[in-house]
């Protein structure tokens, strides 16, 4: 009977994978890294960065799309943006925007990045800064700071009635905006029509009455964001169509409109038995938007992305040992890690959210069904069936030789969220965190980016150490 490990993931899904395999001490790699010797140099619990992947994600959603738009005869640009919110540390902006990309930003503080990305020579006044999110007087002043300065490819996405007359009375210059829809939600949802943004019907009677006839503005974008992200279901492609209709309608009214930024983001992958026919859903879109544009005689319009979870979600991880097996009652067994999953992965145990989640080592021992526990005095803190698919399996515990798992594409929100490098909950550190990259000669490089958390660190926040 097999009955190890290994024999559970081969019967299960296909593997090896793209981006996980063994070593032939049947350790795991990621993208050909060794986790196993990972561990070994810097210890655990570890976070972890593997940068190359961001440039990869890039290179092959600019691709789908122009292939898409050859293939369907659209001719127009298509510009990938990054959504800052996702993950602001600068080894991120710098490996995107290797890849001539452009930025989306949500709060006054973004634009101070934006300032020292300009100052580095990162980016320039040709790249797009698209500035969504509810502007109140710090991120009113920020941006026009940017456009008075000659940052013409600044567009503040109008999220209320209210921020054109804010926006006005600071800027100096003719500029540019787009208009934000606030789309309907899922039926699932606890209200029907997402706070940001402005209603379908009123978009263009807005328009008429509040920027038509003002000489120093000039319409060019219209935002289409979805929350659950872009999925191949009855609610994505209705919410889309209903887009379309309200873009043909505004252009009709507004010749400088050329722009639809279809917002929202792919999916990323949470289990080994991800699909998601990303070409598909891209063909799908630009030939729908196309054939409407056709039906309405008016030019298709130049596409934007803001993917983040996309762009950042699927570089990182996290790793951390098996402290101790907690037999509860005579079903439950509890793996103790050296952590806290409310201060590492907030989202696990927030909205549920799923992983993929992976022993580094034991993959040849007996396979046994577990819960997984954090290191706080909190009853959520743990990670069980209803994050993962079905059950938690791993290799059998054993007091003697340490077991340490790893959790996968977690680089997308989980440090802001988590509060990177403040108080955490029972005072559980942030962990360390390593860089992974390639060198001029393709070979993998490691580097520290950040040591874990002190208990001096903790006491000079709370005021300790004054």
């Amino acid at each position: 009977m097999k009955s190890s490990y290994k024999d559970l993931i081969d019967q299960t899904f296909d593997f090896p994978q793209e981006e996980f395999d063994l070593t032939t001490n049947q350790t795991l790699t990621f993208h050909g890294v060794d986790l196993m010797a990972l561990v070994q140099e810097y210890g655990s619990p570890l976070k972890f960065s593997y940068l190359p992947k961001i440039t990869e994600n890039i290179v092959k959603a600019k691709k789908w799309f122009q292939d898409s738009m050859t293939e369907n005869d659209y001719i127009a640009n298509y510009h990938y943006c990054y959504c800052t919110k996702s993950s602001h540390f600068k080894y991120v902006l710098d490996e995107a925007l290797k890849n001539d990309i452009h930025i989306e930003t949500s709060s006054a503080f973004d634009i101070d990045i934006v300032k020292a990305l300009k100052v580095e020579g990162k980016i320039d006044n040709k790249t797009y800064v698209l500035c969504n999110g509810f502007k109140r007087d710090k991120y009113i002043q920020n941006i026009a700071d940017l456009i008075n300065s000659g940052h013409k490819n600044c567009i503040p996405i109008i999220d209320n009635y209210e921020e054109i007359n804010l926006l006005n009375a600071v800027i100096k210059k003719k500029y540019k905006i787009g208009i934000r829809i606030a789309s309907e939600e899922e039926p699932k949802f606890e209200f029907y029509t997402s706070r940001l943004g402005i209603g379908y019907r009123n978009i263009v009677p807005f328009y008429n009455k509040e920027i038509k006839d003002q000489e120093n503005v000039e319409l060019k974008m219209l935002h289409f964001f979805i929350n659950t992200g872009i999925h191949d279901n009855a609610y994505y492609w209705n919410e889309l169509h209903k887009c379309l209709n309200v873009y043909v309608a505004l252009k009709k009214t507004c010749p400088t409109l050329d722009s639809l930024n279809i917002g929202g983001g792919f999916p990323i992958k949470n289990s080994l038995a991800f699909d998601y026919d990303y070409e598909y859903m891209i063909s799908e879109i630009i030939n729908q938007i196309k054939t409407v544009c056709n039906e309405a005689k008016v030019d298709v319009p130049h596409i934007f992305t803001e993917f983040g979870s996309y762009t950042v979600g699927e570089s990182a991880g996290a790793i951390y040992q098996v402290l101790y097996q907690k037999q509860q009652n005579d079903r439950e067994k509890w793996n103790m890690i050296d952590s806290s999953f409310i201060t590492t992965l907030p989202d696990s145990w927030a909205i549920n959210k799923r992983f993929i989640m992976l022993p580094i080592n034991g993959w040849e021992k007996e396979y046994e069904r577990v819960l997984l526990g954090g290191l706080t005095c909190d009853s959520d803190d743990y990670y069980n069936s209803e994050q993962h698919i079905n059950a938690i399996y791993l290799p059998r515990f054993s007091s003697s030789k340490p077991l340490y798992i790893g959790f996968f594409n977690t680089g997308a929100y989980q440090e802001s969220i988590g509060g990177y490098g403040g108080l955490q909950h029972c005072l559980i550190p942030n962990p360390k965190h390593i860089l992974i990259e390639k060198d001029e000669n393709n070979q993998i490089t490691t580097r520290l980016f950040s040591e874990a958390q002190t208990a001096n660190d903790f006491l000079e926040k709370l005021g300790y150490n004054e």
